[in-house]
């Protein structure tokens, strides 16, 4: 269940469902930016300010500011143990006392610790999974991301929906057409092409840009002026740092600029992550395609390891309120798009999640 009552949306306004929806990006990367977000919904900048401050104090927002891609600033990886029930909450705390362990989850799983790692260098990430089967006893699975097909949880929750853009999903989408969602439908995308991702990444950065991206990892300052707070921290003037800002932008390692939102506590709850064992010949075509439909909020080629009985090498996910409905679009997926063996890991408790850290991008 969510963090809130089942009625949250009763206790916000035409201008919190404009924040929340409207401004997960696409935040203005100004030094005034609240002037031109208020002005947008019909309020004063303070007023903006203070709403967003309010959204993140109830804990629908979780977060204020980039959101920042691990895979192209360092080396990242989807890591999983079997840990013992007996000594579950054990693992868990040695898991969780790596900083550069960010995300973990317990899943319905015999795998039944799910965690990312992201580092500053493959070596480093390589020697806390070493360091974390050694100090557990636990053999760890290491699933590099290898393509990124589509990634992106920024959807609407203002809403009654019971799986992630529900409302905006097209009629061909539903039907199992087979083909993506239209550019033209509101809140879609199509975007799904293959990136390939490398395991040797390094924060290849300039001194501002690497001090920015340790200064901005847990969010912005909330105030009328998050920029210039930024640069004075830094010790920048805030044109450079507005100027970076949009460099890291346009270079990926910055994925999104806005508000956060906690999907746990907005209701959705009812999170699956589907693993797929797609032919080698077909992964780009299938993964492409799976990516380009409205419900899949991430899509991504992982490796094999047979050694460890893991044949899946594709791993969607879909966000949602209710499982059934969840259920019946992993359903649609596998009989309309990926027709393949399958198996569906339930989130049943959130055992870990921070952002990302960044500190050995400088030597910290």
């Amino acid at each position: 269940m969510s963090g809130l009552s089942v009625d949250w949306r009763e206790t916000i306004d035409d201008a919190d469902a404009a924040l929340i929806d409207g401004y997960q990006s696409g935040f203005p990367v100004t030094e005034r930016p609240f002037r031109r977000v208020g002005a947008a919904i019909g309020l004063e900048e303070s007023a903006a300010v203070d709403r967003v401050r309010a959204l993140k104090e109830a804990g629908i927002v979780r977060r204020f500011g980039a959101v920042l891609n691990p895979p192209v600033i360092g080396s990242s990886t989807l890591a999983a143990v079997q840990a013992p029930d007996d000594r579950f909450d054990e693992v868990a705390s040695i898991v969780n006392e790596y900083r550069q362990v960010n995300h973990n989850y317990a899943r319905d799983h015999e795998w039944n610790m799910w965690f990312v790692v992201t580092a500053g260098s493959q070596d480093r990430r390589d020697e806390i999974l070493a360091e974390i089967e050694s100090r557990t006893g636990c053999t760890v699975l290491d699933l590099p991301m290898l393509t990124d097909y589509y990634i992106d949880l920024e959807f609407p929750v203002v809403n009654g929906d019971r799986f992630a853009r529900e409302s905006a999903v097209p009629q061909s989408a539903e039907s199992g057409a087979g083909t993506p969602a239209s550019d033209d439908s509101p809140g879609q995308r199509t975007d799904s092409s293959a990136t390939r991702i490398s395991e040797a990444a390094t924060g290849d950065f300039t001194a501002l840009e690497a001090e920015l991206l340790l200064e901005i990892q847990d969010g912005f300052p909330l105030s009328a002026t998050p920029y210039r707070d930024i640069a004075e921290r830094a010790g920048y003037a805030v044109e450079d740092v507005l100027a970076a800002i949009e460099r890291l932008l346009s270079s990926g390692c910055i994925k999104r600029i806005g508000c956060v939102i906690n999907h746990v506590v907005t209701g959705f709850d009812a999170n699956c992550m589907v693993v797929w064992d797609v032919p080698d010949e077909k992964l780009d075509e299938w993964g492409e395609r799976a990516g380009g439909l409205p419900y899949v909020t991430l899509c991504y080629h992982r490796p094999r390891r047979p050694e460890l009985d893991w044949p899946y090498n594709l791993f969607t996910m879909i966000h949602g309120r209710d499982p059934e409905a969840v259920d019946e679009k992993i359903d649609e997926l596998a009989a309309d798009y990926l027709p393949v063996d399958n198996e569906r890991l339930y989130s049943t408790e959130t055992l870990k999640q921070t952002g990302a850290r960044y500190d050995e991008l400088v030597g910290r």
